[in-house]
């Protein structure tokens, strides 16, 4: 038996509790698009204005559906999760720090805050379960917060993604504190990985459509789900002051987020169980790799490779295994918004869509290669089979 059927076999129990989650999650996006009455009409383009564009509100109205908040907003303008994210930061903030709960923020947001929020930004560092719920606790009561910030995935820290019931158990402490002090989470490579999304106790939850709830489908843009008068104010930091929901059109066919958001549970179900492939595999051959056994959270396999060479060699083996540009070498560059040079394979359709599958990561010790995505569980497991045969020979 192979080192992948070795570790197939020993994944039973968490392949069957994916499944559990995919029909969940199923049953409420098809229940979001049944209350919305969504037809063919809503698909149509809009151009100028976008004054009265059905397609665009019936959008943000699904998503707060499927997401169990009062209120969405999906628009393609958002240029990547981080757009997204600095918007809802503009649209919070209240002046005073921003605190970042759950260490520091991934390296392109942090950027964004550092440059547009100067010397506002304050980090705790997380417990070793994950939200240090007392030190949140403390700082929040201390005064002179304005907007506290939770993200879910580990980015490129060394740290366990934060399962939705951590998010929440945060988002409350805040609250208890300060029931007017706006939270923010970053829910990216978190959606669909659970039966439910973060949105009790949360202002504004945040996300990329080329991550999972665009199902491989949305060629660009993010949502936002959350409160009322939250979402408003993030369409005001996106447009302008009293127009983010009036307008905005889109010349392309709105089908693709549509139908993007219907396959989501389907496809992110099947990069959860690659994740969980790669990470069960490279156990066994004795690397230090995320997520365990049991670990909900999101969708992103670490692996601890231990040098530079290596971490190139799953890079390319991946990039080998695309669909597309597979005869592309990729190498480490000094890439906008990290501090490391970066090396990143990603032979995708929808250009940098994290869940399709990838493979990337900075070029420090330990080396450690984030792998996500993959349109199906097949593909993850294919390009898995080469890198694992790059990985034999290291030890030669």
């Amino acid at each position: 038996m192979s080192v992948i059927e070795r570790a197939e076999a020993a994944l039973a129990e968490d392949f069957a509790a994916i499944a559990r989650v995919r029909l969940a999650n199923q049953r409420k996006v098809l229940a979001a698009f049944e209350a919305c009455g969504i037809q063919p009409r809503h698909f149509t383009p809009t151009t100028g204005y976008g004054y009265s564009d059905e397609g665009r509100d019936l959008l943000g109205e699904l998503f707060a559906r499927a997401f169990g908040a009062q209120a969405g907003l999906v628009r393609p303008q958002f240029a990547s999760g981080t757009h997204a994210l600095h918007c809802a930061a503009r649209a919070l903030y209240r002046g005073g720090v921003i605190l970042s709960a759950s260490g520091t923020p991934y390296d392109t947001f942090l950027h964004c805050l550092q440059a547009g929020f100067p010397g506002a930004l304050e980090v705790l560092d997380m417990g070793p379960e994950g939200v240090d719920e007392a030190a949140l606790a403390a700082r929040v009561a201390r005064g002179g917060v304005g907007l506290v910030l939770l993200q879910r995935s580990r980015g490129y820290a060394d740290r366990p993604a934060l399962s939705v019931e951590a998010l929440e158990r945060a988002a409350g402490v805040v609250k208890i504190t300060a029931p007017d002090l706006p939270v923010l989470v970053d829910n990216c490579y978190g959606e669909f990985v659970q039966e439910r999304e973060p949105v009790r106790g949360v202002d504004l939850c945040v996300g990329s459509l080329i991550k999972n709830p665009g199902g491989g489908l949305a060629p660009t843009g993010a949502y936002a789900v959350g409160t009322p008068t939250a979402v408003e104010a993030m369409a005001d930091a996106l447009v302008a002051p009293g127009l983010g929901l009036e307008v905005g059109s889109y010349a392309g066919s709105y089908l693709p987020f549509f139908q993007g958001l219907f396959a989501a549970p389907q496809v992110v179900a099947g990069a959860c169980m690659g994740a969980k492939l790669f990470a069960k595999t490279f156990q066994l051959l004795g690397f230090s790799a995320r997520p365990g056994a049991g670990e909900a959270g999101d969708l992103v396999c670490a692996v601890a490779l231990g040098t530079p060479d290596r971490l190139r060699a799953v890079c390319r083996a991946v990039q080998a295994a695309s669909p597309v540009d597979s005869m592309a070498v990729p190498e480490d560059w000094d890439m906008p918004g990290y501090d490391e040079r970066v090396i990143m394979a990603a032979g995708t359709f929808v250009q940098g869509s994290s869940i399709e599958l990838s493979a990337d990561g900075p070029m420090r010790a330990p080396y450690t290669a984030y792998v996500q995505g993959g349109l199906c569980y097949d593909h993850a497991k294919i390009a898995l089979e080469r890198v694992v045969a790059v990985a034999q020979g290291w030890g030669e």
